[in-house]
């Protein structure tokens, strides 16, 4: 691929280590020090995992990621809230791929072109291009996926901007038919509650990881709408289940909660964290 052609990694020298060797040892620690899944049967088709800078959300998404450690896929579909807001509804990249110190991800264009068909057929919402995008939340889960993945992958990017939540399961319909038969992996990046007292967002962040854990995104969208629970990528994880549960999925699992105040001390105003999977048997 040309330099040209691949977004840069802005984040990296600010919400991550921009040193490759201290990159992957970091992020090696965030996955090994999750304890092995248990308690969950079947194939791990997709995770929930924070976006924060790695200081604060890497010992959280290092639990996401520790359960697909070793594993090989050909797609990664991650899925992100767009925080700068646009006028259309759903963007991915025109770039040929990502770039982060730990190498370079092409972009799934073949899949992306695919996704667009499903998307008209099922009357869902446009995929728009979009170039210099500084969107974070896709690019911070790409060191973790370089490092707990076996071998080379592919990268479909979805970023939510103005989109309803019931076009979320327009999409993640569009997404399960794209990735039919295919060896692909789902990622929802997501934050939950932002800038709450440690006890209020413990709440609100417990009462979306439990609708979450019944596999029943129904019932996150009505815990979301009604006030008590909260997630920053909440259409990310709606697309994320929608699809999960097209593809054969039977069964989600909290792995790992936690606020920025267990690294910031700081418990006045926190930002929460989930770590969560999504298997079928």
């Amino acid at each position: 691929m040309e330099n040209a052609k691949l977004r840069p990694a802005i984040l990296a020298g600010q919400w991550y280590r921009a040193d490759p060797k201290q990159l992957r040892k970091e992020v090696d620690g965030y996955i090994s020090k999750a304890p092995p899944l248990s308690a969950l049967s079947g194939q791990v088709i997709g995770l929930l995992a924070p976006h924060a800078g790695h200081i604060y959300s890497g010992p959280v998404a290092g639990y996401a990621y520790a359960a697909v450690k070793g594993h090989h896929y050909d797609t990664v579909a991650v899925i992100s809230p767009f925080h700068a807001g646009h006028p259309n509804p759903l963007l991915t990249i025109k770039y040929d791929g990502y770039t982060t110190p730990l190498g370079e991800i092409p972009v799934d264009h073949e899949n992306l072109s695919r996704l667009q068909k499903q998307l008209a057929a099922l009357g869902g919402p446009n995929l728009t291009t979009a170039a210099y995008e500084r969107e974070h939340a896709i690019e911070i889960e790409l060191p973790f996926l370089q490092t707990a993945l076996e071998g080379d992958f592919k990268l479909l990017p979805l970023m939510h901007a103005s989109m309803k939540l019931i076009e979320s399961e327009i999409l993640g319909k569009a997404l399960a038919e794209t990735l039919r038969g295919q060896n692909a992996l789902l990622v929802a990046s997501s934050d939950l509650s932002h800038f709450y007292p440690e006890q209020t967002a413990n709440r609100l962040d417990q009462t979306i990881l439990e609708a979450v854990a019944s596999f029943d995104p129904e019932k996150v969208r009505q815990v979301h709408q009604n006030g008590r629970g909260q997630a920053c990528g909440l259409s990310a994880i709606l697309t994320v289940m929608y699809a999960a549960g097209h593809l054969g999925g039977t069964t989600a699992k909290i792995l790992q909660y936690a606020t920025s105040g267990a690294v910031s001390g700081d418990l006045q105003s926190v930002v929460g964290y989930g770590a969560a999977v999504f298997a079928r048997s």
